[in-house]
């Protein structure tokens, strides 16, 4: 009998063991911020087939679950794979290959860091360079080409400003593209400084420079895209929107992710250009579990800080300066008519108060009749007050807190007192259209997410400054922040069904952080660490 009755009590941990299913990896013992609906946390999950299965308490998964890998997390915290929402990937790995800029202090230094630069690439049959601003000088005029002139006669010389919106080059460079003092391009300027070519060309004029310079090889571009992914990849980055991507890149970006070796997700703007614009509204998307093809990125101004950002009134420090729209607003309308028809989105670059009301009006005309469509607006930097009541679910903003504490320091001087009051609002933003997508506009602004979010939340640059944040009205909070790195940057690419959160179902991207994001300390959010960075369940980074 007592033979009988022991057999019967092991029979259930037999069953219980037999029927553990097997799943690839389990994490337990972590601080998970699911990012659900609720904002729930969890402490275990479990993947298999590059997805989350199950999350829940570390007892629940264990029980029901055994891995061929099981980390034990030690209670460190784990957040859902981090999405930019507004970077250039491309850009960036095109930018590590390139005489860095970024911080120069005077023209001088630009100039030793490019002189620097030529020593080290003799053979460099064009000299580029991005990242200078001269805001940060104590001369904060426009430089000239007179000294790469002297310096490099027969080599162009390409220095791009730190937003992108303006080039430096030197004769060369205007002799290869027929600029001259008289050349005339519709949206942006040739700058002439007494009837003279200066070198500072902004906006349209750049394209004219672009055309006529090398193209990178295949190889080329594809060293490019993946030295970009291992830096994103350090920072937690498991999903990159790119602003403006041509057909040839995104069919390398597609074949690279095809082939293994390019394991970053990307949302692809594409270039507003007839290529892009012919192939792909006709063919229609492009969908893959890593590549999101809908998408029409359009430039509607500049940049407030080379004054191309269109403005309604003149400039503050500019008498009768105004800007210049890069996609005018016929055109604009145009646009979104095509694109609408087509059933992509438009995501459009507006920087002035000018160009975002252009930019507003088009959409709304032609979204009337459309149920989901998730437009955005790109920066959506100055934004006059009566027009913040066109955002709404139909018209996203999708912003970079970063662009706030960079531009704060002459902002003011560039718009006046008043409108100022208008510029960089995210709350005011979220208010209206329920969500606020982030990002960083990398390599405008640093790669790390963590300077987003710590200027998102506290309005002050690395060096803490201001005191007591910057127009701290309009600061977000810390579950707000991690919401528009996730889930509602996930949901503006329509893809908040498969990431942005830690949920049964999703792709199982997530990230280990040294510390809690949501309680640390203010001020140490900017130096925050990833431990590890997953993306289908797999590691991808190791710190």
């Amino acid at each position: 009998m007592r033979k009988i009755l022991y057999s019967l009590a092991i029979i259930p941990l037999l069953f219980s063991c037999e029927t553990k299913q097997s799943v690839d990896l389990i994490v337990t013992n972590a601080n998970v911020y699911t990012v659900d609906n609720a904002f729930a946390k969890a402490e275990s999950f479990a993947i298999k087939d590059g997805k989350f299965i199950a999350v829940g308490t570390s007892n629940d998964i264990t029980e029901k679950y055994e891995a061929a890998e099981t980390i034990d997390a030690t209670g460190k915290t784990v957040l859902p794979g981090l999405i930019d929402g507004h970077c250039h990937f491309y850009g960036l790995g095109q930018n590590l290959q390139i005489a860095d800029l970024v911080g120069t202090e005077s023209y001088d230094e630009v100039i030793a860091k490019v002189s620097a630069f030529a020593k080290e690439n003799p053979d460099a049959t064009v000299l580029r360079g991005r990242g200078w601003d001269q805001n940060d000088w104590a001369v904060k005029e426009f430089p000239t080409k007179d000294k790469l002139d002297a310096l490099f006669p027969d080599v162009p010389v390409v220095l791009e400003r730190v937003d992108g919106h303006a080039y430096l080059v030197n004769q060369k460079a205007l002799d290869l593209a027929s600029i001259d003092a008289s050349t005339k391009v519709s949206g942006g300027e040739v700058v002439l400084v007494d009837g003279k070519v200066t070198g500072v060309l902004i906006d349209t004029p750049q394209t004219l420079v672009d055309a006529v310079l090398p193209q990178p090889s295949t190889a080329e571009s594809a060293q490019v895209l993946l030295e970009a992914q291992e830096l994103c990849f350090s920072y937690g980055l498991t999903t990159v929107n790119d602003a403006g991507l041509n057909k040839n890149i995104v069919e390398l970006i597609d074949s690279l992710q095809q082939a293994g070796s390019l394991q970053m997700r990307v949302y692809a703007m594409l270039s507003n250009n007839e290529e892009n614009l012919d192939h792909y509204l006709t063919t229609g998307k492009v969908k893959t579990d890593r590549l999101n093809v809908r998408s029409i990125k359009v430039y509607g101004d500049g940049a407030l800080g080379s004054r191309g950002a269109t403005m309604r009134e003149a400039y503050s420090d500019k008498d009768g300066h105004f800007g210049a729209m890069i996609t005018p607003s016929e055109e604009m309308n145009d646009l979104a008519k095509r694109i609408a028809a087509a059933d992509f989105q438009m995501n459009t670059h507006a920087i002035g108060d000018s160009a975002n009301v252009v930019v507003l009006r088009a959409y709304e005309k032609v979204l009337a009749s459309k149920t989901d469509p998730r437009w955005k607006v790109e920066h959506a930097q100055i934004v006059s007050r009566e027009d913040f009541d066109v955002f709404s679910e139909k018209i996203l903003p999708s912003v970079q807190p970063t662009h706030a504490t960079s531009d704060m320091y002459w902002a003011e001087d560039r718009v006046g007192a008043e409108r100022i009051k208008g510029a960089y609002a995210y709350k005011d933003l979220l208010n209206q259209s329920g969500i606020v997508i982030l990002g960083t506009d990398f390599p405008v602004e640093q790669v790390s997410p963590f300077y987003t979010f710590y200027a998102s939340v506290a309005r002050k640059d690395l060096k803490q400054y201001p005191e007591g944040g910057y127009q701290m009205e309009n600061a977000l909070t810390r579950e707000e922040t991690l919401k528009g790195m996730t889930i509602w940057a996930a949901y503006s690419n329509f893809e908040e069904d498969e990431k942005g959160s830690i949920e049964t179902g999703k792709f199982a991207d997530f990230i280990i952080m040294d510390e809690d994001i949501m309680t640390v300390e203010e001020d140490k959010i900017p130096n925050l660490k990833v431990a590890a960075t997953y993306v289908d369940g797999v590691k991808v980074y190791q710190q």
